[in-house]
């Protein structure tokens, strides 16, 4: 099992714009606090999304991704990846399968955050059909793609990428969580990165208490003092 003090490198791969955020930005800056390089990929530009229908194909996705920058500047990433699928389409398939291996390839990382590719009963929103599909293709890509230099050969051979194998990855949006990040010293840097969502995160009448509810009933599961608040996991060692 990897110790925050292990995680040099982490690549999160998500389906939209804010995904990263709402499951994982508390995380993510306690991790660039202490050093760790995190680069973003982005399988949709989140172009379906949004509440502002004058925006319907012409402006939506430009508009998430600079959302998307301003977001990650708040956790302390630069590094973004968009891989332009559709929104709303996306499949479990080779194709994607492969563009993701390639990302893995890149950023060698130790640790991919992505989306669990279960359906969440307990609690439908985090199981959209782009985030399921999502996550079981990073799982595909992480085991075996990656690490198989036979697996798409044309990655080692027309673009000169070593295989790579990932040692651990964690899950948002599964039931039951068995891991949990206390992100006290960082939710005021999770919840400005969703504010940066402003297309996507203006309407909820209170944001704040929206986040530190849920995230406040994470701790309690993991057992921190009261006050504290965590995100949580489900944690897959796969090395």
């Amino acid at each position: 099992m990897l110790d925050e003090a292990d995680i040099k490198k982490v690549l999160v791969v998500v389906a939209h714009p804010d995904d990263i955020d709402f499951g994982a930005a508390g995380t993510v800056a306690r991790l660039t606090e202490a050093g760790a390089e995190v680069a973003y990929c982005l399988v949709t530009d989140g172009d379906a999304g949004g509440f502002d229908r004058a925006m319907d194909n012409g402006g939506m996705a430009a508009l998430r991704r600079t959302e998307q920058t301003a977001a990650a500047k708040c956790v302390g990433v630069s590094d973004l990846r968009f891989l332009g699928y559709r929104d709303g389409a996306v499949e479990q398939t080779l194709g994607l399968r492969r563009d993701i291996a390639r990302v893995i390839r890149q950023v060698r990382p130790d640790l991919v955050v992505t989306s669990t590719p279960e359906r969440n009963y307990a609690r439908i929103s985090p199981s959209h059909p782009d985030h399921r599909a999502v996550g079981g293709a990073t799982l595909d890509a992480v085991y075996p793609d990656a690490r198989n230099p036979y697996a798409f050969p044309e990655l080692l051979a027309d673009e000169g990428l070593e295989a790579w194998t990932v040692r651990e990855v964690w899950l948002t949006g599964g039931m039951p969580p068995d891991h949990y990040v206390d992100v006290t010293l960082t939710v005021d840097r999770k919840i400005a990165a969703l504010r940066a969502h402003e297309s996507q995160t203006s309407h909820i009448p209170d944001l704040d208490g929206m986040i530190r509810g849920m995230l406040s009933g994470h701790a309690a599961a993991a057992g921190l003092p009261e006050g504290s608040y965590a995100e949580a996991f489900q944690r897959v060692i796969t090395a």
